[in-house]
């Protein structure tokens, strides 16, 4: 083979990763997949699209190389290939917050909009969990707080909140977090939890992040 075939060849193959992720669709399923692994339709109802249309972009995503598969009993659940899949997506997260000012406005005027919203850094939660002055909660649905959660932290899916929020204490800093920095279900908890008198903070990364520092984890055991 000519030295430019090959090339050719090389850039095609490499085209195939930059249109799995020039998609919004598919970014979003790749932050969903960073949380474990999941039937195609726990991710159509947990990003709004049909199954049909999550089908043909994990197709795309596992043709790049991103996306791999496995059989669980009847299912066939999705999760992403390994750590250089999320390694992959995580640069280019940040590459866009840094680069994008339009993103970036939008997740600041978003945030502003939510009074009194404060984001506690890793480094600082570490710090007030060793001296146990907060109390932390996952407000991811339960199914990925039980494929992994962070160590201490207690189940408390957004969308029942209010239900349960009874049980923390006024009297301590509660900190939320979520799938990541583009995820917004800690910042509605935030929100939530400051306007019933709660002292709160969002964590600034979501719990994909916490466990790629090899931070303390509890994973479920397969």
């Amino acid at each position: 083979m000519k030295t430019r075939d090959f090339k050719t060849k090389l850039y095609k193959q490499m085209a195939k990763v930059t249109k799995a992720l020039s998609n919004p669709n598919r970014l979003e399923i790749l932050d969903l997949l960073a949380q474990g692994a999941v039937p195609v339709e726990y991710i159509a109802e947990h990003t709004n699209q049909p199954v049909a249309n999550v089908s043909q972009h994990l197709q795309v995503l596992k043709k790049s190389g991103l996306v791999t598969t496995e059989r669980k009993g009847k299912y066939q659940y999705y999760r992403l290939s390994g750590k250089d899949s999320y390694d992959a997506w995580c640069k280019l997260r940040k590459f866009g917050l840094s680069q994008n000012k339009v993103l970036s406005k939008m997740l600041d005027d978003f945030r502003d909009q939510k009074q009194s919203l404060e984001i506690i850094s890793t480094e600082d939660l570490i710090k007030k969990m060793k001296k146990k002055e907060v109390i932390l909660i996952d407000v991811r649905p339960e199914a990925e707080y039980e494929q992994g959660h962070i160590r201490d932290a207690i189940s408390m899916p957004q969308k029942t909140l209010k239900q349960h929020a009874g049980s923390l204490s006024k009297e301590t800093n509660i900190v939320a977090y979520c799938r990541g920095p583009l995820c917004l279900m800690a910042d509605e908890a935030v929100s939530k939890l400051t306007e019933m008198g709660y002292k709160a903070l969002r964590l600034e990364n979501g719990y994909p992040d916490w466990e790629a520092k090899g931070l303390p984890v509890e994973i479920k055991q397969t």
